[in-house]
């Protein structure tokens, strides 16, 4: 048996344990298998393809096999919960230049067809643009940069031409390809632009959108770069990460009731907008808190972004133990957008082994949220905001949200009165039945917690 055929009989096995994974992925359940099965699958693609190629010895392939893993661990372990959307923008825009760099080197290999041309100009093209958009996007979840969108005048006209250049230099070089072509070097800077100037208009609230969607541009920059070295896994797996992240962001827009071009193009976030709001604040206290929590019989849950910053999701889910005993039925109530990545409330929730079977989805709570005794909006803003319903003049008009001002009581946690990631302001906050509870929300759940005790 020739090492080709073995290769390409560890191309199918690669492929399938690809499918079944992405499709274990799917359920919370079995997410975590599904993740082993495809890098299991991975590993197997990426030696079969280096040892068909006879590109580097077993000891190179066991030395790079080693210290990606270090360093996979390395990021595992460290990397906070919080930092979790960004790390997942700077694998996108890993992916994206790893995808650009195999098709320039295809360059190298002599002669090329148009079509080889073709496929490493968009390699090349779409992994720039991964790859710059992806630090954007980085920037702006860690806000290390301004996270509000940022618009100027004749910001359109500039991407217009830029998208005008790189058509124009694209075509030169499929003209005459070359490692080492000006075109090439002219469609590399342009698609590094294109990618600044695709995220920057794009205002935080957006983010799990910009995440899902770079994710997929990651995954047709690979297909591309599969289809220029002529790599059938390459291509297989390029395909399943483009479709799947094309997918989920079309999930992420349905949640947020907007259009993938209103997204890109909306310059959300730039201005506040939306009814002056005023009322009266009505805090709460530990103590109180826990006499309410003490006589309820359903509880329900609402993570957000808040309860990752104050690294909540173990003492939430001790409380939520404590209530269970105390005879009430509690549930998390989990919003497709919550926090700033997708699944992100998912997997903190997963973290403190939180049991799957009490994670219930925005179309299912809300027919019965007005069952609820007490809704726990735990550092969660927009996704509970009564503007979305009620304000046709806010930014986030028309976006599904989880009714917890249907609930017969709320408990606001929060750390002050500041709007949420996308600058608006929330009226939930000023609720007739609506407490605040100020403060990190660990101690807070966990002062609520003692008094119990």
């Amino acid at each position: 048996m020739n090492i080709e055929l073995i290769a390409n009989l560890s191309y199918i096995v690669a492929a399938v344990l690809f499918i079944f994974g992405l499709k274990m992925l799917g359920n919370p359940a079995t997410a975590r298998r599904g993740n082993r099965l495809s890098a299991f699958g991975m590993l197997i693609a990426v030696v079969a393809g280096l040892n068909s190629q006879g590109i580097v010895s077993y000891e190179y392939i066991a030395g790079g096999i080693i210290a990606g893993t270090i360093i996979g661990a390395l990021a595992a372990r460290l990397v906070m919960m919080t930092a979790m959307p960004e790390m997942v923008a700077l694998f996108n825009g890993s992916g994206g230049v790893a995808s650009l760099l195999v098709g320039w080197g295809t360059l190298y290999g002599g002669d090329i067809s148009m079509f080889t041309a073709i496929t490493v100009l968009l390699a090349v093209l779409i992994g720039g643009v991964t790859f710059t958009g992806s630090l954007i996007a980085y920037g702006k979840l860690s806000e290390t940069i301004r996270s509000a969108a940022l618009v100027f005048t004749g910001q359109r006209i500039v991407n217009s031409l830029v998208l005008a250049g790189l058509i124009g230099s694209g075509v030169m070089f499929t003209l005459a390809p070359a490692a080492d072509s000006q075109w090439l070097y002219i469609v590399l800077a342009l698609a590094l632009l294109l990618g600044i100037m695709a995220v920057i208009p794009i205002g935080g609230a957006d983010m799990p959108v910009v995440i899902s969607l770079l994710n997929s541009y990651s995954g047709i920059a690979a297909c591309a770069a599969g289809f220029a070295i002529g790599n059938n896994i390459l291509i297989v797996a390029g395909s399943l990460v483009g479709a799947a992240g094309i997918i989920l962001t079309n999930i992420m827009c349905k949640a947020m009731n907007r259009s993938l071009v209103n997204v890109l193009f909306s310059g959300f976030g730039a201005v506040k907008q939306g009814k002056a709001i005023e009322g009266e604040v009505k805090p709460l206290s530990v103590e109180d808190a826990y006499y309410i929590l003490e006589a309820a019989s359903n509880v329900c849950f609402v993570p957000g972004y808040g309860m990752a910053v104050a690294q909540a999701q173990h003492v939430v889910k001790e409380l939520g133990q404590i209530l269970e005993a105390n005879g009430a039925e509690v549930s998390f109530a989990i919003h497709p957008v919550a926090g700033r990545m997708p699944g992100h409330m998912n997997v903190l929730l997963a973290e403190a082994d939180v049991p799957y079977e009490q994670l219930v989805e925005m179309d299912d709570i809300n027919p019965r949220i007005e069952n609820v005794d007490v809704a726990i909006v735990i550092g969660a803003n927009d996704v509970v905001n009564p503007s979305a319903r009620e304000d046709q003049d806010s930014p986030i008009y028309g976006m599904p949200i989880i009714n917890v001002d249907h609930a017969r009581t709320v408990f606001v946690l929060k750390r002050s009165m500041a709007s949420g990631f996308s600058g608006v302001d929330n009226p939930l906050f000023f609720g007739e039945n609506t407490r605040m509870l100020f403060g990190d929300a660990k101690e807070s759940i966990s002062g609520v917690i003692g008094e119990f005790g």
